[in-house]
């Protein structure tokens, strides 16, 4: 599994941003939950969201739960995290990891991660 995230940037508090994960499976039909985490400045690592390859279930942090919006193109292997109503809070490196679903908020549960991607909210 190869991931790659993308779409970060610099944007003011209250905007929008739309990060995407491009996911490529070398197993036709393997099945996956896909998360985003984060890290901010001086922090460690957080869960974001997750949303099984199927788009059956989606879970979110508290943090972000109904700012942000997780979701799965079925034309291709992208997901995206649309954010919106963004907060200086929300400044991080995201980073988009694949796994098996069985744990879907912890990272111990994804087996397979992407580079990070900046996100810097200003005030």
């Amino acid at each position: 599994v190869q991931l790659q995230a993308f779409g970060g940037g610099l944007v003011q508090a209250g905007d929008s941003l739309r990060l995407s994960c491009a996911a490529s499976f070398r197993r036709a039909g393997f099945t996956y939950a896909i998360g985003w985490f984060r890290r901010a400045p001086g922090k460690e690592r957080e869960f974001v969201a997750a949303i099984m390859w199927s788009g059956a279930r989606a879970t979110y942090a508290d943090s972000v739960e109904g700012r942000f919006s997780i979701s799965r193109d079925n034309a291709g292997n992208t997901v995206y995290l649309q954010m919106d109503n963004l907060k200086t809070e929300d400044t991080a490196v995201y980073y988009c990891a694949a796994g098996p679903g069985w744990a879907m908020t912890v990272e111990r549960g994804y087996n397979y991660w992407g580079q990070g991607t900046l996100v810097t909210v200003s005030s």
